[in-house]
């Protein structure tokens, strides 16, 4: 397993700085901390043609949500995406970055939504927050200038574990979605994580805090919309592109929940990027995979939406292995 140089400068950073694991600190160090990791690594602030900041009605009070809107007038196609950390950390902030450029890369409209956090509020709110905001915006697609033929869910890490268990619970209650695109997600919680406990990344021990702050109840672990994994039946799920990061301990299960998806039918993509870590794919400014996965997921997301090429260069370079199923 071979480290990626700019996998080994940041792991050495972060080691010579003492920087503490983020499950070592106070809930609210450790969410300041997350926040301002994320904005380091992320790159310059993209310009979005408009950004603005909605309010909602959510099943336990009003949900904020932040619309970024390239150029173009009428419906558009549209990826709400929810944002990573474990269901505990981050907020819509944490996610502005990816969503600035997905939403001048492929070009679509992105709307991102402020789900509730454990501790406060375990497992299954933020599940329920999240679908009820996808299906609120298909209802009011005309107000949000949507496109409801074209909406899309995404999510990286925790936000890859929401995104899969709304789709899962729209393939019966609707909307129905185009695409589902899942950046190193969470699909099953009910075994031992993998990996090791290196304290300078994102290891075991932070996939075990991750969990115990969200699921109260152990028995959650087996319930399909905290664990996509052990759902008896795929078949029906929107088309998906699943990225994982070789020196991820949620690899594995990235990978397996890809294969079951193909299995079941679904058009999948799998894009592993080799000797990278988990978070990689919101910090572009540190690590070039981060930015060649982004493009990925645009790429991936044109194609749903059946947008065109870009003109000229700037096409991701591709890590994607396709295999049965895909389309």
């Amino acid at each position: 397993m071979a480290v990626h140089p700019e996998v080994a400068a940041y792991r050495a950073a972060r080691a010579a700085a003492g920087t503490p694991p983020l499950y070592a600190q106070t809930l609210s160090e450790a969410r300041a901390a997350d926040l301002a990791a994320i904005r380091a690594g992320s790159g310059a602030v993209e310009p979005v043609t408009e950004v603005r900041d909605e309010r909602i009605p959510g099943p336990a009070g009003e949900l904020p949500l932040r619309v970024y809107r390239p150029a173009g007038s009428g419906p558009l196609p549209t990826l709400l995406y929810f944002f990573g950390g474990g269901w505990t950390l981050g907020s819509i902030d944490t996610a502005d970055g990816i969503c600035r450029r997905l939403a001048n890369a492929v070009p679509c409209q992105v709307i991102t939504v402020g789900y509730r956090l454990a501790p406060e509020h375990p497992f299954p709110a933020a599940v329920h927050d999240c679908h009820a905001a996808t299906r609120w915006i298909a209802r009011h697609a005309d107000r949000l200038g949507v496109d409801p033929s074209r909406l899309a869910v995404g999510g990286d890490s925790a936000g890859g574990n929401l995104a899969a268990a709304v789709t899962l619970l729209s393939r019966t209650d609707g909307p129905p979605l185009a695409a589902q695109l899942l950046v190193y997600p969470n699909t099953d919680q009910s075994g031992e994580p993998a990996g090791d406990d290196d304290p300078a990344l994102f290891n075991r021990r932070s996939v075990v805090w991750y969990r115990r702050n969200y699921l109260v109840d152990p028995a959650h672990a087996r319930d399909p919309l905290a664990s996509p994994l052990l759902a008896e039946d795929l078949s029906g799920l929107p088309p998906a592109l699943v990225v994982t990061a070789e020196l991820d301990p949620l690899c594995d299960e990235g990978q397996r929940y890809a294969d079951r998806l193909r299995d079941a039918g679904v058009p999948t993509r799998l894009a592993h990027y080799p000797g990278m870590i988990h978070g990689f794919f919101a910090m572009p400014g540190t690590f070039t995979d981060g930015r060649r996965a982004q493009e990925d997921a645009a790429a991936f997301l044109r194609e749903r939406f059946g947008l065109p090429a870009p003109a000229g260069p700037g096409e991701a370079a591709g890590v994607t292995a396709t295999g049965p199923g895909d389309g």
